[in-house]
């Protein structure tokens, strides 16, 4: 799978693609969870969250290391969008392996009012969206 995969998949808006391009046991440290998702459905469902609460998403810019002597498949995908209607920038970095699955996946938002606009919307979604059991089995609580 090549590892463009989850970017085109993340701008056509299609859910289901970034799943696929999620290994099993991906990791997803969240810029609004205190601790990381960890497995793919776990990660798509809060993925899932994201791309319906950001609103005016794309992607503006794309930095790679392909050190595979190194160990490294890093991808940092800069981007902007709104989260009612505050502006936000972010940075994805994304981890693949040798199949070209996204391992890990870290986001990282910016500035203060609009990561904590993402933080209650999400969470708020999070809690709607969940079982009793407070969010996607085994999920890490908002802040």
């Amino acid at each position: 799978m090549p590892v463009r995969a989850f970017r085109e998949a993340v701008e056509l808006r299609d859910m289901t693609a970034v799943e696929k391009t999620l290994a099993a046991d991906v990791t997803f440290f969240s810029p609004v969870m205190v601790r990381p998702y960890r497995g793919r459905t776990k990660v798509a469902a809060f993925l899932r969250v994201l791309s319906e609460v950001l609103q005016e998403f794309r992607y503006t810019q794309e930095l790679w290391n392909d050190s595979r002597d190194e160990g490294g498949r890093t991808h940092v995908l800069l981007f902007d969008a709104r989260v009612e209607h505050k502006p936000l920038q972010g940075v994805d970095v994304l981890e693949y392996d040798a199949a070209g699955l996204v391992t890990s996946l870290v986001v990282m938002v910016r500035p203060l009012p609009a990561a904590m606009t993402l933080a209650r919307t999400v969470g708020a979604r999070m809690e709607q969206d969940t079982p009793a059991a407070g969010g996607p089995a085994g999920a890490a609580r908002p802040r």
